[in-house]
């Protein structure tokens, strides 16, 4: 069986990883302030933690195509911009280094963006996550 995920290996410095796109949706935008932000006004856009949640979900959802077998932290947060409801977000993921461990893993430091539809930077971060080395 061949593994086709992105090892340790096939990862360079430099290089960037698309992560997908996603909507900030009006009803879940709602939802999530009702629920998590009451004193949060939903005509300022998303808040800080549901652009933070979105940007989780792209990575997790990215992660089954990398050989990536533990996030180990997530560093540096900025929060840039609040997208309105109908916002289209693309997420991307810039290698920044990589340091091998032993034979069998190494750790990759990437800067990971969500940008808007007119790419402009809504929300960063830095991660460090342990990958599989082929």
């Amino acid at each position: 069986m061949s593994d086709d995920r992105l090892h340790f290996e096939d990862l360079a410095i430099g290089q960037v990883v698309p992560l997908g796109a996603c909507a900030v949706d009006a009803a879940a935008l709602a939802l999530f302030c009702e629920k998590f932000a009451p004193a949060w006004d939903v005509e300022n856009g998303a808040p800080d933690a549901l652009i933070f949640a979105l940007w989780q979900r792209l990575a997790a959802d990215r992660a089954g195509g990398l050989a990536q077998t533990k996030s180990l932290a997530v560093d540096a947060l900025r929060f840039n911009r609040n997208p309105p409801a109908g916002e289209l977000l693309r997420g991307r993921m810039t290698v920044m280094g990589k340091d091998p461990v032993g034979d069998q893993k190494g750790i990759v430091i990437a800067q990971h963006d969500l940008l808007d539809e007119d790419g402009r930077l809504v929300f960063s971060c830095l991660t460090r996550a342990l990958f599989a080395r082929r």
